[in-house]
């Protein structure tokens, strides 16, 4: 077992801190990456998305159910039938950026019709950035709110979310183009460390840990999928797969 920060000679909240830092730094740095932009889609597209995914599935999830008593303990009776009610949450977030990516879509399509390019509207691309600010948000509020304490869990957390971060940077600068690398970027970086901030300044339930990572585990799900499948990504089975089972390899080991 890897030893947890604090023994290691610097406290968890300041270890979390400059992890945020550096998760906003990929929001700044990842359209620098060239080797993305290839097509068809660059391999470490695929490959980060199956990281992320592996770590849904083989770490977030396996803590909901163990967590799910804690949240039935603080239900109201009138809820109490709500026995899934940790994988309803999980599912309104595939929901909400479901609909999301069908609002930018027809956006983009009426720009289109338009004349006006293959970008969405300012206003679609405003409500995206909220959701995504959001979204980015509770990533950072999480670093220092997580469910496991251990060094080992931080790091996981914050590799896949690296990797993360670079997958649906890819997706929102082809939906938004210019605004997104004029404006948008630093609206999300800035959106973890005000996450972090807020997550180093306030104590919540573990429930409450236990629901909001269900959120983002219906957010990760929805979000590298809809980069995955569709035709016209180009993407890599092969690459998917390998970041899938290395990561869940290593997950399973630490």
């Amino acid at each position: 077992m890897t030893p947890d920060a604090t023994s290691a000679g610097i406290s968890s909240v300041t270890l979390s801190g400059l992890i945020a830092a550096g998760l906003a730094v990929v929001h700044l740095l990842a359209k620098n990456l060239r080797f993305l932009r290839v097509v068809p889609r660059s391999r470490w597209l695929s490959f980060g998305g199956g990281v992320s995914v592996a770590y849904v599935f083989v770490h977030i999830l396996p803590e909901l159910n163990e967590q799910q008593e804690f949240i039935q303990d603080t239900l109201n009776r009138e809820l109490l039938f709500l026995e899934s009610h940790v994988y309803l949450v999980a599912l309104l977030g595939v929901a909400i950026f479901y609909g999301l990516e069908r609002l930018i879509k027809q956006s983009r399509q009426q720009n289109q019709a338009e004349g006006e390019g293959d970008v969405a509207e300012r206003h679609v691309f405003g409500i995206h950035m909220v959701f995504f600010a959001v979204y980015n948000a509770l990533i950072g509020y999480l670093l220092v709110h997580r469910e496991s304490q251990d060094l080992d869990s931080l790091l996981a957390f914050a590799i896949a979310m690296a990797l993360h971060f670079v997958v649906n940077d890819y997706g929102l600068r082809q939906d938004h183009k210019h605004n997104y690398d004029h404006t948008g970027r630093w609206v999300l970086a800035a959106a973890i460390l005000v996450g972090w901030a807020i997550g180093a300044g306030t104590e919540i339930h573990q429930a409450a840990i236990a629901v909001l990572f269900a959120f983002l585990a219906g957010g990760v799900i929805l979000n590298v999928l809809k980069e995955e499948l569709p035709e016209e990504r180009q993407s890599h089975f092969g690459s998917f797969a390998i970041g899938a089972a290395g990561y869940s390899l290593l997950l399973l080991a630490i």
